[in-house]
């Protein structure tokens, strides 16, 4: 199992699974909605939260290709509950995407059998086993975070005064997304908490598409349009990538000059790249 086999759009929304008014609004402007039964939920609020997904599961509003749940991490004391709201409720229902919090081990993700996983990578461990988790039978894409993986190191915060990542989240990025890429699966990047700027948004949306992630997770509904037009090409762009795989053809894509440049193999990837995410 892959992730190849799913490709859903670029802009995910995590949706508090406890505000099940708000799944509606959400699906209507993200690619994929994240129910989320974990960070989002106060802890008193998660049995509600699970009351309240099944209710939606029951009664067939859920959009099985563009929802996942996330559930909250193995080692968690709601784990169970959650899996349980897995068999009896998000399965039958056809709901089988499952992002697992925390991921700390390929164990952990292979043992929700059934389940197409998104592993979360966010603590000391979940980084260091990043290429095992993302080979994992079940694992369809990789999704990392900064916050907790901070406060599992001891620090205090994940960013600069400047907005920019420290090294050691740089670290852990980078981390993820190589080993979701050398396993064949989706690419996540982490979410961007300071709502109102939506420049600093954009500009690091720009990197992850530029680097390759397949995705980034907003936190906000504001967020998902700035989402959605980083990961769209521009114009030009499409335009420079059909030429040039024409005129590859041609020569039977080997290496050619196009445009005054050498070009060969890793571009002709790009191209199609920047095609794919135009839609072809």
């Amino acid at each position: 199992m892959t992730g190849a086999a799913w490709q859903p759009g670029s802009a995910w929304l995590f949706c508090p699974a406890d505000r099940p008014e708000r799944y509606a609004k959400a699906l209507a402007v993200a690619d994929v909605v994240i129910l989320d039964l974990e960070d989002a939920v106060a802890p008193e609020r998660r049995d509600q939260a699970r009351e309240e997904v099944r209710a939606l599961a029951l009664a067939g509003d859920l959009d099985p290709d563009r929802t996942v749940v996330r559930i909250n991490s193995s080692s968690s004391a709601e784990h169970a509950q959650d899996r349980e709201l897995i068999a009896t409720t998000l399965r039958p229902a056809g709901i089988e995407r499952i992002m697992l919090a925390k991921t700390q081990s390929a164990a952990e993700a292979e043992g929700l059998e059934g389940c197409e996983v998104i592993a979360l990578l966010e603590t000391p461990l979940g980084v260091q086993d990043a290429d095992r988790i993302a080979a994992g039978s079940n694992v369809v894409a990789v999704m990392w975070g900064a916050d907790d993986l901070i406060a599992g190191l001891g620090g205090s915060t994940s960013r600069r005064p400047d907005g920019t990542y420290r090294d050691v989240a740089r670290h852990a990025r980078s981390r993820a997304l190589i080993a979701a890429k050398a396993a064949g699966r989706l690419a996540l990047d982490a979410v961007f908490m300071d709502i109102p700027d939506l420049d600093g948004l954009r500009e690091e949306t720009d990197d992850a598409v530029a680097v390759g992630f397949d995705a980034k997770v907003a936190i906000h509904p504001t967020q998902v349009a700035v989402i959605a037009d980083s990961f769209r090409p521009a114009t030009d762009e499409v335009e420079w990538a059909r030429a040039l795989l024409a005129a590859a053809a041609e020569v039977g894509f080997g290496v050619f000059t196009y445009g005054g440049r050498m070009v060969d193999g890793p571009v002709f990837a790009q191209a199609r790249r920047i095609l794919a995410r135009a839609g072809g």
